[in-house]
């Protein structure tokens, strides 16, 4: 019962984004490299985060049952905007390589759009974040212990699991519509980001409260998704003809090299 608990877990948790990375990144080197140093990325972001906590902690009253719990809300706080600040960090860099891959191109355009950097730099933040917050929990899934027994929630692992699917999905959504309000200088969209970050890590405090935790962020991350569709420029009409498997009559492309006019001798 263990083992099923656990892959049904992980499943729910990761099979989204492990569908997403072998379909849209795994087969183009350039995207991988982005998922891995934007998980670096990520990972920095995590360990400024815990030093601050435990500084934190250790500076003040342990017997504190209250004041605990305001550092770690305060913990929760300081780790999302340290997330945000190294996302815009990220961009600075990304930024930087897009524009050094299109000098040295051919036709001079980088190989890779900042769009798609955009969202393989959010889909590695996601999974990154997704495996520290769960990975504990899937290792107590696997057993021995039954959850529930003594009046706890037997939903607990279940509901980690959609959590924390819901978390790399935003992640994912978040980062391309931070990319492109840096882009456009957009300055309302990032507060709107790194808010709906807040509030969705401030919902989980409300854990075990489970149904009044996990409908909000499940609509958060559906509300998120939307825009984000949105801003990559997603419309009701392209979604239909990617839901249809139909291809646009007029989408051909001309490289400039067969605009050139031919030498003459």
């Amino acid at each position: 019962m263990g083992a099923a608990v656990f892959f049904g877990c992980a499943g729910i948790a990761f099979g989204p984004a492990l569908a997403l990375v072998l379909l849209t990144v795994a087969a183009e080197p350039l995207r991988v490299i982005v998922l891995v140093a934007g998980a670096f990325f990520w990972l920095v972001s995590l360990l400024l985060a815990s030093l601050v906590w435990f500084i934190s902690v250790h500076l003040s009253d342990r017997e504190d049952a209250r004041l605990q719990r305001s550092l770690l809300l305060l913990g929760a706080a300081v780790s999302v905007l340290l997330q945000e600040l190294f996302r815009f960090a990220y961009f600075k860099l990304l930024k930087k390589a897009d524009e050094g891959l299109a000098l040295i191109s051919e036709d001079g355009r980088s190989p890779i759009s900042l769009r798609q950097m955009a969202y393989v730099s959010g889909l590695s933040f996601g999974i990154i974040s997704g495996i520290f917050s769960i990975i504990n929990i899937l290792v107590d899934s696997a057993g021995p212990g039954t959850v529930g027994i003594h009046g706890d929630s037997p939903y607990y692992f279940i509901t980690s699991a959609f959590l924390t699917m819901a978390l790399v999905l935003l992640h994912t959504f978040w980062g391309v519509v931070f990319f492109d309000a840096c882009e456009r200088r957009r300055y309302g969209r990032l507060g709107l980001v790194v808010g709906s970050h807040l509030l969705a890590s401030g919902l989980t405090f409300l854990n075990p409260r489970y149904e009044v935790t996990l409908g909000p962020i499940l609509i958060l991350t559906l509300g998120t998704g939307l825009w984000a569709f949105g801003t990559a420029g997603g419309s009701v009409r392209s979604l239909l003809t990617c839901l249809c498997c139909k291809q646009e009559g007029d989408s051909r492309v001309m490289m400039y090299s067969a605009l050139r006019a031919p030498c003459e001798d």
